[in-house]
């Protein structure tokens, strides 16, 4: 990749890392969305849309509630996306898209750990200006609010700009060793994305009246809208 395109894809991880907890919070953070948009600047959003859908099914398992520790999807979604569309021409796609899995799950952490230091950074940062929140002072909560939203917005980035150069090159150096057949690598990948999904739904059955049929009712219109597009 050129710098032109690691300084967008670093600007749209920025973008979509602050999305995920700071503003606008619009679900743009989705891996469905950041994985599309990730691979679409370097020129491959089918392979985007593949791994973002994927994705998903582990996504599914998340759930950021209040100040607990949860995986980033959005700017490790652009890192793995980044992955799968720079990797060598000849890369089995089923290796490609099984290290931008490996890739997204495993940075997704490391980004779920830097929201927990800005916390702490955020938390310090107001502590200091207890007494002028106290009084209500408005300059004081905004200019909080705007260097919280900034430092999101540059971890964001430095969490994109950072995986790509570690990941990109890592999977070059493995898909050029890859051995594993397509089938394996898919019937793998679908399959551990599959066992995920399924506990994650598993225990919304358990907390949403109706969930057993909302599903249902989803699984028959997606196989309706199949027979269509067919």
């Amino acid at each position: 990749m050129n710098p032109v395109e690691i300084a967008v894809l670093s600007l749209l991880g920025g973008v979509l890392g602050l999305d995920v907890v700071s503003f606008p919070q619009a679900m743009l953070s989705r891996p469905i969305v950041a994985a599309t948009l990730g691979a679409a600047i370097l020129g491959a959003p089918e392979r985007g849309v593949m791994l973002g859908a994927t994705l998903e099914c582990f996504a599914l398992e998340t759930l950021p509630v209040g100040a607990s520790r949860y995986p980033e999807w959005g700017s490790s979604s652009v890192v793995a996306a980044a992955v799968i569309a720079s990797g060598p021409p000849t890369a089995p796609w089923g290796g490609a898209l099984l290290m931008g899995i490996l890739v997204a799950l495993a940075w997704s952490w490391v980004g779920g750990w830097s929201m927990v230091q800005l916390r702490r950074l955020n938390a310090g940062w107001a502590s200091a200006r207890h007494e002028a929140v106290a009084s209500g002072s408005r300059r004081t909560v905004v200019g909080l609010q705007l260097f919280g939203m900034t430092a999101d917005l540059v971890r964001g980035v430095l969490m994109t700009a950072i995986g790509c150069a570690l990941f990109i090159p890592l999977s070059r150096f493995v898909l050029q060793r890859w051995s594993f057949s397509d089938t394996a690598s898919i019937a793998f990948v679908v399959a551990l994305a599959g066992i995920v999904a399924a506990g994650a739904v598993h225990k919304v059955f358990h907390a949403a009246p109706g969930a057993r049929w909302l599903l249902v009712a989803g699984l028959v219109i997606g196989a309706a809208l199949l027979g269509v597009i067919r």
